[in-house]
């Protein structure tokens, strides 16, 4: 008996359970979606991402996950649940699973968007001084943090040229605090043979202020550093749409 056949053109990305729930081969995408589709590609190509509101360049990444049925019901939802495209491409695996018509293949394509954002953004710090590349880094602190649901502390490692060598998480935590250990830290930076260091870590209230025990925790590490010949330029707290710098707030 013969069997259809589909080309792997034909199936999204690591998509095997949408693509089978897509119409046979056969069976002809509407013109109106076609079009909708194609329009969409025209205005993207033609102004770039801009002018787009979210929801539209959501579309544009969904439509390979879900090549035959309107994406656009559940680009609303994405972000009508969390809030902008940032916020949903931060949002966790756990989370995205919740929303009904996301399957395996939306969810890659989401954090495959994610990933590409991280990678561009961290490739304009890793390697640079920091005194030359500081908006970059700033850039890439948000692009990597300002979304996230919990508190992230990581940490820049620099060399004697106050290049970024290394850009390490060191802790993951709950909505308000992040465990950190000095000891650790300055042992990690012994480790990587870092002359200096630059602790960032997120405030998901999107609030920067520093907490008390922000600032006795970076009081620590500082002392740490201290004692070891190392250097701690800064602590860098990212909230929602800006950030706070100890150095420049006299913290440190």
């Amino acid at each position: 008996m013969a069997h259809d056949r589909i080309s792997s053109s034909d199936l999204p990305l690591f998509g095997l359970a949408e693509a089978q729930a897509q119409p046979a081969r056969g069976d002809k995408v509407p013109s109106y979606l076609r079009d909708h589709r194609a329009r969409l590609r025209e205005r993207f190509m033609e102004g770039g991402g801009a002018p787009m509101p979210d929801y539209e360049l959501l579309e544009l990444l969904l439509f390979r996950a879900i090549p035959r049925r309107d994406v656009k019901p559940l680009a609303r939802t994405l972000i009508d649940t969390f809030g902008d495209l940032g916020c949903v491409l931060a949002a966790s695996p756990a989370q995205l699973k919740k929303i009904e018509g996301l399957g395996p293949a939306v969810l890659v394509e989401l954090k495959l968007a994610e990933a590409i954002a991280h990678r561009i953004a961290r490739a304009r710090v890793i390697g640079r001084p920091v005194v030359s590349s500081w908006q970059a880094l700033l850039d890439y602190c948000h692009t990597t943090m300002t979304n996230r649901a919990t508190e992230q502390f990581r940490i820049m490692f620099l060399d004697t040229k106050n290049a970024v060598i290394a850009d390490e998480e060191q802790a993951r935590g709950t909505v308000d605090h992040v465990p950190v250990y000095p000891r650790e830290v300055v042992k990690r930076a012994l480790e990587l043979d870092a002359k200096s260091l630059i602790l960032v870590h997120n405030h998901p209230s999107g609030d920067p202020t520093p907490s008390q025990a922000d600032i006795a925790m970076t009081d620590q590490i500082d002392r740490a550093c201290q004692a070891l010949g190392l250097t701690l330029h800064d602590h860098l707290i990212i909230g929602k749409s800006n950030e706070l710098s100890f150095r420049a707030q006299g913290y440190l």
